[in-house]
């Protein structure tokens, strides 16, 4: 079977393009995009070219988008191209150079790919690129997704090249007469791809001949297994993982006995930002008192009692807000607050989220922050018996990261209210009191 034969077939197989859609394909001026692009003609797929010039080689990148562009034109393709600055992204962005280019070469394509309706982004991704792909994930560390490899599609993107390895695209491009330009980074070491590509690949080749085939076999069964385990682990996660809010409950004893713990844990913990080597720290809390905590960039997962509970890193915003006049309404990015002036209604709301407050009692402006260390109240009811706030949060029970989240509402330096908790004494509705603060905390 030769090479558009194939083309044909594995595109077929996975429906990578329509007959009736134009897919924009990504061209280098490689051997490999050149070779993509002269398959594409042949099948009369409708196409157009996108190619990138990142500036980095001098002239030989200048040459690279003058041949690409001769060749559109020869063959009455349409054209796009651009030019980065991808040394001065690159230095802004505190990204390595292929990191940046990278970054920048997909966001162009997916703009012109909606600006001119183009149905997908084709990439010239062939067999060596997935074994390079393999490699270097395994030798980084990763989970079971990290060895299928690239897929034949993803997003917007396509790899009709994904079943053709270096040789066979090198053989067809000299027997076609297909011309293509060397990139000379390419002979680097500069680039891991590239170190791979050259270093290792070779010495996996000369031991095992046929090692591109068989990996890329073993690579689609890895797929299909992965589809499995998928299944496998959505499962644990409905079993395991209980939303409440915005937070996440794990109940110890369950986790306990799931089995592979380490997997089922990786799998629970990995979409917020905690990584493998976490794993065991995660696993170590399991036996630790309540309090301890593992934290990723975004997350922590901390011990409460009979739970792991995953929640959002506290905020960085301010924890003093000024309340200079009701009514008026103020956002602490977890509460919503809104303060207003009524007359003493004849039936209080018992709702600990509502707050009557006797008017003359207070005056403004008015100071609503995150509780701290030392703060104390008399608490409504208690007969002017005073009382710590940290008492009052541990009487409640409340987990450690609620309770970086509970504010409370000062007047002259005197806690009027612990919000959606217990009111002052000093500051109660009596039945002479004919206006009332009433102040409303609602979860955002």
């Amino acid at each position: 079977m030769n090479l558009l034969t194939q083309f044909k077939h594995f595109q077929n197989t996975h429906h990578l393009c329509q007959e009736a859609t134009t897919t924009l394909i990504t061209v280098s001026g490689g051997v490999d995009s050149m070779v993509m692009a002269t398959l594409f003609l042949k099948s009369e797929l409708k196409f157009a070219v996108a190619h990138c010039n990142f500036q980095l080689r001098g002239a030989d990148a200048n040459g690279d988008e003058q041949f690409v562009k001769e060749w559109c034109l020869a063959n009455n393709i349409t054209f796009h191209s651009v030019r980065f600055e991808t040394k001065k992204h690159a230095e802004e962005w505190k990204k390595g150079t292929q990191e940046t280019a990278r970054i920048l070469r997909y966001e162009w394509f997916e703009e012109i790919r909606k600006e001119y309706n183009y149905s997908k982004i084709a990439t010239a991704h062939h067999a060596n690129d997935n074994i390079e792909t393999l490699l270097i994930n395994l030798f980084k560390g990763t989970g079971i997704a990290g060895i299928h490899g690239i897929l034949p599609e993803q997003n917007n993107i396509i790899r009709p090249m994904l079943f053709a390895g270096k040789p066979e695209i090198l053989a067809y491009a000299h027997e076609n007469s297909i011309r293509y330009r060397e990139d000379i980074s390419n002979a680097s070491d500069d680039y891991l791809r590239n170190a791979v590509r050259r270093n290792i690949i070779p010495v996996v080749e000369e031991l095992f001949p046929n090692a591109v085939n068989s990996v890329n076999d073993s690579i689609a069964r890895f797929r299909e297994a992965e589809i499995l385990y998928k299944r496998s682990i959505e499962a644990e996660r409905k079993k395991l993982l209980e939303q409440r809010g915005q937070d996440y409950y794990i109940p110890v004893l369950k986790l306990q006995h799931r089995e592979p713990l380490s997997t089922i844990c990786y799998e629970l913990i990995h979409p917020f930002g905690f990584n493998a080597a976490q794993v065991p720290h995660v696993l170590g809390l399991l036996q630790s008192e309540s309090g301890h905590y593992v934290s990723s960039n975004t997350h922590r997962i901390i011990k409460n009692r009979d739970f792991l509970i995953i929640t959002t890193l506290p905020s960085t915003t301010t924890d003093i807000i000024v309340v200079d006049a009701a009514p008026c309404t103020i956002d602490t990015g977890k509460d919503h607050f809104a303060f207003a002036i009524n007359n003493t209604p004849q039936q209080l709301d018992t709702d600990t989220n509502t707050a009557f407050i006797a008017l003359d009692k207070v005056t403004f402006p008015l100071i609503l922050r995150k509780w701290k260390t030392g703060d104390y109240l008399y608490p409504l009811g208690m007969k002017m018996k005073k009382k710590k706030v940290s008492k009052l949060l541990i009487e409640a029970k409340m987990p450690i990261h609620e309770k970086e989240h509970v504010w409370v509402l000062e007047c002259n330096k005197r806690i009027v209210w612990l919000t959606g908790m217990r009111l002052d004494e000093r500051f109660k509705v009596k039945e002479s009191t004919q206006q009332v603060l009433v102040i409303r905390k609602e979860k955002r």
